[in-house]
């Protein structure tokens, strides 16, 4: 299979700021605009601009989303088979994803029982309405695709009016590659010119993101901006407790529970952090695992040293089913949340259903920016009032930036972890500081 694309290359003549670097100034721009914009009345007109940079940057990464699904599962199918022991670490791999996912969801459940957000509500809430609703009968429908595209229509009501429009649903695009990457295998030889154009066309696709991945600090400056601007203090402070346990989880997981597994292993913490730290970055201001995708991949083998063959399919893997931030921290904390606004008492049962749900269900959040499904996923499983989930529509923006920073963050752990324990590690890449993206 193709050598996929280079790893960040340093800059030729004259030095050049980091991509990190890059990214921490367009959010303090982003920051420092969106504050003008919400202070300064004659700045009206700053408020728009900053939302329509940010939402063309998100909806350039979504546009790459699904050529990038289709063929990443389906060229980590193909590398998969070319590994020794292929099954094997498949299997530990899915095996990581569960235990990290377990303790994830344990965590968060630990700060939701103890800081009680819901009863620190600091205002009136006003609930907002889902765009996206989850249960487990549309999550098995959703398994079996109604059409070889994974095309689904949608229907929204803006100013009154219904809009119907077209959507990838990105859950049956996996289910599809999967199927297809199996097919292929399984002809061998006739299946071999599938298999070279699925690889072919997933390099064009990311060098595609690698450009719009340039745009970065731009798209961040935008949507952090936007964020300030629209949300502001005043609406965090309605639900600061809930945002601060959220952020709590997080940490503790990200800081927490993931340099104890690299302990555990005998794995260095801080050649882990420095390898994480870009596409983690990017995952904030992206809120997107699969638009990330590329750099996470790129990191995890030219940083950390996993081999590109198994790489390439735990990656890719991860992006669309490994989410400690959206199907564990998030739906644990959000769930207890809405239980304890309602007044509705949880019991032993009530935890264990919210564990079940975010190790078996982490799938329904498919690597695209929002967490609605799975949360109302949880909160129908657990038969809580699902109006509960557009109470925290109005700072899901501000908490998706956390939660796809570790989402990402643990895509990249558990390959390692695991690519460590079957000795399977090389040596990595030395990646200068002052890099820029290739």
């Amino acid at each position: 299979m193709s050598q996929g694309p280079p790893v960040p290359s340093t800059a030729s003549s004259s030095p050049r700021l980091s991509f990190g670097a890059q990214v921490a100034i367009g959010a303090v721009a982003g920051v420092l605009l969106g504050l003008a914009a919400k202070a300064a009345p004659d700045a009206a007109w700053l408020a728009p601009v900053l939302k329509t940079v940010g939402d063309l940057f998100v909806q350039l990464l979504k546009a790459l989303v699904p050529p990038l699904v289709v063929t990443a599962v389906i060229a980590s199918i193909a590398n998969l088979g070319q590994v020794q022991n292929g099954a094997r670490l498949a299997g530990r791999t899915l095996l990581w994803f569960a235990i990290t996912a377990a303790c994830s969801v344990t965590i968060g459940l630990a700060v939701g029982t103890i800081l009680q957000p819901g009863h620190h509500v600091g205002g009136p809430l006003a609930a907002g309405h889902p765009d996206s609703m989850g249960s487990w009968t549309d999550f098995l429908k959703g398994l079996f695709p109604s059409n070889i595209l994974g095309l689904q229509a949608s229907t929204t009501l803006a100013d009154g009016t219904a809009k119907t429009g077209l959507s990838f649903n990105i859950l049956q695009l996996v289910v599809i590659s999967v199927a297809l990457g199996f097919a292929a295998v399984k002809l061998g030889d006739r299946g071999r010119p599938f298999l070279a154009l699925a690889d072919s066309l997933l390099q064009i696709s990311r060098q595609l993101l690698n450009w719009v991945l340039k745009l970065t600090p731009i798209g961040t400056a935008g949507l952090l901006g936007t964020a300030v601007a629209s949300y502001g203090w005043a609406t965090l402070a309605s639900l600061g407790w809930f945002a601060a346990a959220v952020y709590l989880g997080l940490l503790l997981v990200g800081f927490g529970l993931y340099p104890a597994i690299l302990l555990l292993k005998g794995l260095p913490v801080g050649q882990f952090a420095r390898a994480a730290l870009p596409a983690a970055q990017l995952g904030f201001v992206s809120r997107t695992s699969i638009g990330t995708l590329p750099l996470t991949e790129e990191r995890t083998i030219g940083a950390l040293g996993v081999p590109r063959s198994y790489a390439a399919f735990a990656v890719p893997l991860g992006a669309t089913t490994k989410m400690d931030g959206c199907a564990a921290i998030y739906p644990a904390v959000s769930a207890l949340f809405v239980a304890q606004f309602y007044g509705i008492a949880l019991g032993p049962l009530h935890y264990a259903m919210i564990a079940f749900v975010s190790i078996v269900g982490s799938a329904a959040t498919a690597g695209v920016t929002g967490a609605t499904v799975m949360l109302t996923l949880t909160l129908s499983t657990l038969g809580l009032p699902l109006e509960g989930a557009g109470l925290l529509l109005a700072i899901d923006p501000i908490l998706d930036m956390g939660r796809t920073a570790l989402n990402v963050t643990g895509q990249m752990l558990v390959p390692y972890v695991v690519a460590h324990e079957e000795g399977l590690l090389e040596a990595p890449v030395q990646v200068p500081e002052r890099v820029v993206l290739a």
